[in-house]
């Protein structure tokens, strides 16, 4: 029997409950619906600290301190928006006490003017680098404001961001309207690679991952205990997956974990997600990434088309997330087509 006659014949059934869900689809609803039954760490999301004027186009920066030396500037818990500026990421920077350190630089031309200002407003000392964590374009597009100071990544980050900066720019030109005015991608100029930078009394270890993207890198101050973890997790908000390599970003997780258990881990801060202590977010992370990939993979081996897997119940544990469901109908389109093309490639598919 074909796939697509084993699709019309599980058709014909109906749900104990009599309705027109397939009983395929509805045993394949009850299996994910019982894998997201599992106790999941929650972590509270405190009221938005900036206001974004869209009639200004202020965003309204607002550096916490959250350790000796050490400001986030949050972003929204939430997708890209016009009413949020498209400000969903959380930049950061450190004074040393030998220069400050920025993390990441925001999705536009004007956050970055904005996040200068708001820095010299905390600290007298002069920007010695930025370092942007990944490739996606609200970790680098606010460089315009950095000419003058070194902006640095992994190689692989820049070689993405000279490769996709262009489409980056197009997509959030058409998301975001007028937040996004003078923004032109603008990739780190400087490659930095793995190290230990003592800087004033912190030591800040740079170490590269991979999953998130091709090259995730991840700073953690020792000094403090602080942990910018980048794409690699995500707090209350449903994971990215446009560069995803799954097994590797499981294993980073993994090591971030065996990171946190040496004790040097007091505070992580993700780049999408409120700060936390603790492994809420990898295990949040990791948990979304394991139902995932087996909802994939189950569903293309029961011979599941698209349409009916993006159907599929969302477990209780992730429904409350930010950007559900339109990030997990963005992996699912990205992903599952090629989920279904291993399977019926495997041998004795039966497909």
């Amino acid at each position: 029997m074909s796939a697509a006659q084993g699709r019309s014949q599980a058709s014909s059934h109906r749900s104990p409950q009599g309705g027109g869900i397939s009983l395929k689809r509805w045993l394949c609803a009850a299996v994910f619906a019982l894998a997201g039954t599992a106790q999941a760490q929650t972590i509270a999301v405190p009221p938005p600290a900036s206001k974004p004027d869209a009639a200004t186009f202020n965003y309204d920066l607002q550096p916490r301190q959250i350790a000796e030396g050490t400001w986030v500037i949050e972003g929204a818990v939430q997708d890209f928006s016009r009413a949020n500026g498209c400000n969903i990421i959380n930049t950061a920077f450190i004074a040393t006490g030998a220069g400050v350190v920025v993390i990441n630089t925001g999705p536009s031309r004007l956050y970055g003017e904005q996040q200068r200002r708001a820095i010299e407003r905390i600290t007298r000392e002069p920007v010695q680098r930025v370092i942007e964590l990944n490739l996606h374009p609200d970790y680098f597009f606010g460089n315009q404001a950095w000419a003058d100071r070194p902006t640095q990544a992994l190689p692989g980050s820049i070689s993405g961001m000279q490769a996709e900066g262009t489409a980056y720019a197009d997509n959030l030109y058409r998301l975001c309207g007028d937040w996004m005015r003078g923004t032109e991608s603008t990739p780190a100029r400087e490659a930095v690679l793995p190290q230990t930078l003592q800087l004033g009394q912190h030591k800040l270890e740079l170490k590269r991952l991979h999953g998130h993207t091709a090259d995730d890198l991840v700073l953690l101050d020792h000094r403090t205990g602080v942990l910018f973890a980048g794409g690699l997790v995500f707090a209350e908000r449903v994971p990215t997956t446009p560069h995803a390599d799954f097994a590797a970003w499981l294993a980073s997780l993994d090591a971030l974990e065996q990171w946190h258990a040496s004790g040097a881990v007091k505070t992580v801060v993700p780049s999408h997600g409120p700060v936390h202590t603790g492994l809420a977010g990898v295990q949040q992370t990791r948990g979304w990434l394991r139902w995932l990939t087996t909802l994939m993979q189950e569903s293309a081996e029961r011979g599941l088309d698209l349409g009916e897997v993006l159907g599929t119940p969302v477990p209780e544990r992730f429904k409350r997330w930010a950007a559900q469901p339109a990030e997990l109908h963005r992996s699912l389109t990205q992903w599952y087509p090629r989920y279904e093309q291993k399977v019926m490639a495997a041998p004795n598919s039966g497909r």
